[in-house]
């Protein structure tokens, strides 16, 4: 299969920039679908042989008119939590969308579709709205007997404005002295992106990855908690990291669905959900089998990563980009 022009949805987000950047080093052209072209052109635009198409990836027809003349899709769009607590929003993200895009693969004759999963993700008994409804989405685009998928299922990615470190880093900043962590022993396997980008580009044109559900890990396993502890020592914060008992745990979480609409008013997720509590109950390890090193023999650490990417949180640098932002 000859693949020249990709068609990326998400490719604007986290690891859509990282991705997009790579891929174009590797001399792919590509269409990154986005619903606002003015906020990302600064970033994204300049990328060689890029183009940058403004468009609802929702509207079937739309979707299916902005990927025509692509030779393959990925579809990285994913979110955390949604405004409602009934799962509508991850429905319509992870489940609703992936059947379009299948839809729009068939229109224009494209084969080749990349989709981004979950680790455990499973759409019959995933705790979570999350988990199923990320379950449901890779079940339709892999029963796509038509089209050459592959799925990727990642434990939590690391990198530069994550969502993960970042929020920590932002919500620590905001805490003195005490910081009350609810599932502080859940456990993750952090997977970089820049590690996840190339397993995506090493498997894009490779036939025996057809049919394939990838999961991917890094190469140690931390609880939260010491996740959490790394993030302030990385800071220079001294916190006190208190784990909550499951009930604290459980009402933290419900007090913030509760204050959702506010957060969305000031233009921020919520930091803790329901349902990020439910799918901490599933450790994101890879306890059925590690895809990654089988692609990428040298994943990166956390600890040779977020030093760096953290000391951009830190208050002395805060305090510098404000003298520079302001001189």
């Amino acid at each position: 299969m000859q693949i020249r022009r990709i068609g990326i949805l998400g490719g604007t987000g986290f690891a859509g920039g990282v991705l997009a950047n790579r891929l174009v080093n590797r001399g792919y052209a590509l269409r990154l679908l986005t619903r606002d072209r003015e906020r990302h052109k600064d970033n994204l635009i300049l990328l060689p042989d890029t183009e940058l198409v403004q468009t609802n990836v929702h509207d079937q027809a739309a979707l299916t008119a902005c990927l025509a003349g692509c030779d393959a899709v990925i579809n990285l769009v994913g979110i955390l939590n949604e405004r409602s607590a009934n799962g509508s929003g991850f429905h319509s993200m992870h489940v609703t969308l992936p059947g379009k895009v299948v839809q729009a693969c068939r229109a224009n004759g494209i084969r080749r579709l990349l989709h981004m999963s979950a680790l455990h993700a499973d759409a019959h008994n995933g705790p979570s709205h999350y988990l199923r409804s990320k379950g449901e989405g890779e079940d339709l685009v892999m029963a796509a007997g038509d089209l050459h998928v592959t799925s990727y299922r990642p434990s939590v990615i690391f990198g530069r404005d994550d969502g993960l470190f970042g929020r920590f880093a932002r919500l620590l900043a905001l805490t003195p002295v005490a910081f009350p962590l609810a599932c502080a022993q859940a456990r993750f396997a952090p997977v970089y992106v820049g590690d996840v980008a190339d397993a995506m580009i090493l498997t894009l044109a490779d036939p025996d990855y057809y049919g394939r559900r990838l999961n991917l890990c890094g190469p140690r396993v931390y609880t939260l908690q010491q996740l959490v502890r790394y993030t302030a020592g990385c800071l220079g914060l001294r916190r006190s990291i208190i784990p909550l008992p499951d009930f604290l745990g459980r009402m933290q979480a419900r007090l913030f669905d509760l204050g959702g609409f506010a957060f969305h008013l000031l233009g921020m997720d919520k930091p803790f959900s329901m349902d990020n509590y439910l799918s901490t109950t599933v450790d994101s390890v890879c306890d059925g089998g590690n895809d990654l090193p089988a692609l990428v023999p040298r994943p990166a650490t956390v600890e040779t990563v977020m030093p760096d990417v953290l000391a951009g949180h830190s208050a002395r640098s805060q305090y510098d980009q404000f003298r520079r932002n302001h001189a």
